[in-house]
Order: C-alpha cells, then sequence, then structure tokens
C-alpha cells in the first residue's frame, strides 16, 4: 500500500472564551482528520475510514465544497479570489463517524509545489445548513475580515475575526479572535498533536471519544442554555442575502 504521507489525525482541545457582556468558557476534547485530497484513494483502503462510502469514520465530498469535486472546488475559490492554482489540498475537518458530523469550521491548506502555502480556505456552516467561506492569502499572517455570516445566535454580525494559524506538523493550531468595535468578544481555538492516520488510531479514538461529533451538536445547544441562564440575548437569524455557499475574500 503506498504510504500516507501529508494525511493526520490532530488529538487535542477546542476552547471557547467569551469575554462580555458575561464571561463564559468551554473547553472539550476533540479530534480533526487532516485529509491530503490526493491521498484519499490509499486512505480508502482502510477499515474504518470510507471516502465518500459507509465506515466506521467517513468523509463525504457532499458535506464540503459545492457537493462535487473538492479539488475543483478549492481551485475555484483561489481563481475567483485571484491566486494561483494549488498542487497539494489538505483538509481539517471532523469525519463522520457512524454517518453523523456537523462541522462548524472546515480549514483548507493550499499549496504549491514546494510545499509554500499559497492560500487558506474557512469553511463555515451553522445549523441552519448554510456555508460561508473565507480566503486568506499566505502573506495575510494575523490579517482580519468583516463578519460575513451568520454563526451564532447570541454575536451580532458587526464583528471582525483575526486569523491566527499554527500550521500542520507535529502540532496544528486554529484559532480566531473575535472583536466588536475593536474591542475582545470571543476567542476560540482548536490546537492538536498529530497521530498517524491509521486503522489502529481511529479504531482508539472511536473508543476515548465516543460519539464525538454528536456530542459537538449536542454541545452547541447545551452552551446556548447556559448563555440564556447568563442572561444573554438572542440575535435571531433572519435568513440570508447572499447563496448559501457565498463567498469572501479576506483583505
Amino acid at each position: 500500500m503506498t504510504q500516507i504521507v501529508n494525511s493526520a489525525i490532530y488529538v487535542g482541545e477546542v476552547v471557547h472564551q467569551r469575554h462580555r457582556p458575561k464571561k463564559h468558557a468551554l473547553k472539550y476534547r476533540v479530534f480533526s482528520l487532516l485529509i491530503d485530497l490526493d491521498e484519499l484513494p490509499v486512505l480508502n483502503t482502510l477499515k474504518h475510514f470510507g471516502h465518500n462510502r459507509r465506515a466506521l469514520f467517513s468523509f463525504l465530498d457532499a458535506d464540503h465544497g459545492d457537493g462535487g469535486s473538492l479539488r475543483d472546488w478549492a481551485e475555484g475559490k483561489l481563481t475567483e479570489a485571484g491566486f494561483a492554482k494549488p498542487t497539494r489540498i489538505r483538509v481539517l475537518c471532523y469525519p463522520r463517524i457512524l454517518g453523523y458530523v456537523f462541522n462548524p469550521l472546515t480549514v483548507w491548506y493550499c499549496d504549491d509545489e514546494n510545499g509554500a502555502r499559497i492560500a487558506t480556505i474557512y469553511e463555515v456552516h451553522n445549523t441552519f445548513k448554510e456555508r460561508h467561506t473565507y480566503v486568506l492569502g499566505a502573506d495575510d499572517i494575523g490579517q482580519s475580515a468583516e463578519k460575513g455570516f451568520y454563526v451564532s445566535p447570541f454575536i451580532d454580525m458587526d464583528c471582525v475575526y483575526n486569523f491566527r494559524l499554527v500550521l500542520p506538523s507535529e502540532r496544528v493550531m486554529v484559532a480566531i479572535n473575535e472583536t466588536q468595535n475593536r474591542e475582545p468578544l470571543l476567542y476560540a481555538a482548536f490546537t492538536g498533536t498529530r497521530q498517524d492516520f491509521s486503522d489502529n488510531v481511529l479504531k482508539s479514538l472511536f473508543f476515548s471519544h465516543p460519539l464525538m461529533t454528536l456530542k459537538v451538536t449536542g454541545g452547541i445547544y447545551l452552551e446556548a442554555l447556559k448563555l440564556l441562564s447568563k442572561g444573554i440575548k438572542i440575535r435571531w437569524h433572519t435568513g440570508r442575502k447572499k447563496p448559501a455557499a457565498a463567498s469572501q475574500r479576506i483583505s
């Protein structure tokens, strides 16, 4: 079997720290898959992982992009934003576990033939089955973007995201500092440590993180109840003026 080189599993934690109007924090043990699109045929030979098929852990094209070819979609997003076509594309996301997943944030690392980063695509989903993408260039480390998509019912739309990355190696980090009126509002981050993408690791994670993806969704609603109990008001979602798969380049 061809060696799995660029794909990996990152085991770690998701943390949220809300600063105002009431302080609120959460921390959950999670893991994410880093999938090199070119390695999907090899990954699909694993017993516990399936690409576009049923398995203990699965990755479906229909869960990302526009439901078609993922490489074509990602290349199209970069072309649309004025970037060169990538050679290697890796996707950091939650897998389906026993057929269920909700991915609040999927990160697409798009590199050239030398492994240098061209751009990063942040694909955001909300619980209304809507999707939005932000495209961040390689030289845009520390750059900010105006919020263009309804996510939390407890946060206004007039906010700004400040992205920070530690690119996947032995560790990975994806962090977002959200501000409103130039004041810190929310910090959210995933940090993880690399493990091999193998059947043994997948089997171990199934028992150490039981029904993780279901717990992600359950956690969203549990934390919502906690915020309500603290008196934080709801910002009702009134639908989108843009299509569900709208895209925004960070500038």
